[in-house]
């Protein structure tokens, strides 16, 4: 966990140390970096593409994808499968059903998964870790015990592998699509929340704050007007990391069964856990969705990682 919460704990401190080194606008610097980074206009690129797709998905598939059209050309009790064809691009699914519309389609419900279980996670520890900065930075004794308590709270839930807390989580709560998004929002909490707070800690100690408290400025006032708003860029760099990181482990808990329970509805990690069964007859099943998730995941990563490095020099030496 130490590895885990020190990432965090760096990228928090990013902003603080580089407005009071250089003076200069961090976010102006970091965006000439990104325009010049092959890597971040990859991960962009791939962004956009599947963004694209998850929207005008529905209108573009060129078959229903629950529709049963071609159930009589698929045998799977013989291992007779259809293949990439003309007419289907990625081939048939053990049902009969064309790969390519559920690919289509499914990629906007992994994606509304995707967003929302994010926001989730940062609406919520965000609020958590604004308290638990804010407390400790202005709030006395009291505030110290109330960050304590907090904190000890959030090191409980990040000790926990992330995929192991989100399985527990849908298996508790029940199958469903709304599990889901929960189950990985909740797994985010803790990293939005110890992220902002470490933010907060840093900008505390900024000249504006010392000069604002110098004036008299009202401590609230300074934390919701001042501490709290320059404190918000680590956290949105963190939130595209985090949905590489949602997409994933909502595929994940679909694949155990835990996701949607109408398996008929197109979504990646539902339909990689139907073409397992046919691996050895039918790779290309799996091989879609599959392909899907890695090629999407690694797009927010390949951005976030280079929105870190671009806020900090001594990832890029």
């Amino acid at each position: 966990m130490s590895t885990k919460t020190d990432k965090i704990d760096r990228l928090a401190a990013l902003t603080a140390q580089r407005e009071t080194t250089t003076g200069g606008s961090l976010w102006v610097e970091a965006f000439r970096r990104l325009r010049s980074s092959k890597m971040a206009l990859i991960g962009v690129a791939i962004m956009a593409l599947f963004v694209v797709i998850a929207l005008i998905g529905p209108w573009i598939a060129p078959h229903n994808p629950t529709s049963q059209l071609w159930r009589d050309e698929v045998f799977t009790n013989r291992g007779e499968f259809v293949g990439p064809r003309g007419e289907n691009w990625l081939g048939l699914d053990h049902l009969g059903r064309d790969q390519l519309s559920r690919m289509l389609v499914g990629a906007r419900q992994t994606l509304m998964v995707g967003v929302i279980s994010t926001v989730l996670g940062f609406v919520v520890g965000a609020l958590i870790g604004g308290v638990s900065g804010a407390a400790l930075a202005f709030g006395g004794r009291a505030g110290q015990r109330l960050d304590t308590v907090l904190m000890r709270f959030i090191d409980m839930m990040l000790a926990m592998p992330s995929l192991l807390l989100a399985v527990s989580i849908a298996a508790v709560m029940g199958q469903s699509l709304t599990t889901v998004m929960i189950a990985v929002g909740v797994v985010q909490v803790p990293i939005f929340a110890r992220l902002l707070r470490g933010s907060m800690l840093s900008q505390a100690n900024a000249d504006y704050v010392l000069a604002a408290r110098a004036l008299g400025v009202r401590r609230r006032r300074v934390v919701m007007g001042h501490v709290l708003p320059n404190s918000l860029g680590p956290v949105i760099v963190q939130s595209t990391l985090a949905l590489a990181t949602a997409i994933i482990e909502a595929a994940a808990l679909s694949y155990l069964g835990l996701g949607n329970p109408d398996a008929a509805q197109p979504e990646w990690g539902v339909m990689l856990a139907q073409a397992e069964r046919f691996f050895d007859e039918a790779p290309f099943m799996a091989i879609c969705p599959a392909l899907g998730i890695i090629i999407t995941a690694l797009g927010f990563t390949l951005l976030g990682e280079s929105m870190r490095e671009a806020l900090d020099p001594k990832l890029r030496s």
